[in-house]
């Protein structure tokens, strides 16, 4: 039987081929983590919807708002998070397009799984639309 190796040039033959630096994947890894967290998610997606405050937010995910400020805090170093002080109020939104694309796929891949549904190629709309 013969074995088979694999060709490390196969990737590298490819013409468009370019892995993202370190620093890149760490970010990604990072914010992963951070989304690996289903009221992190929850108040990801309330913020897709708008700005929102941290007691607003506390009452639509069912936390309490230390917990919600905490999970903010750290969505905020990640860069997913931002938020905008109005006197003693904090208005927190989403941090950007990005964020919106990356929590929608996730969603719309989970929604795919959940139910089973066969995987599909090319331009599609999202049943999940924040």
């Amino acid at each position: 039987m013969r074995s088979l190796r694999y060709d490390g040039r196969v990737h590298t033959s490819l013409p468009d081929f370019q892995m993202p630096n370190d620093e890149q994947v760490h970010l990604a890894a990072e914010g992963f983590r951070l989304l690996a967290d289903p009221t992190r998610i929850k108040i990801l997606w309330a913020l897709l919807q708008g700005e929102s405050s941290v007691a607003c937010l506390a009452e639509i995910v069912g936390a309490a708002p230390t917990a919600v400020s905490q999970h903010l805090a750290k969505l905020r170093l990640a860069g997913l998070v931002r938020g905008r002080r109005e006197g003693t109020f904090v208005h927190y939104s989403a941090a950007d397009t990005h964020v919106r694309a990356l929590l929608a796929e996730a969603l719309f891949h989970a929604d795919h799984t959940d139910r089973n549904l066969p995987d599909h190629s090319g331009p599609h709309s999202h049943a999940i639309t924040p």
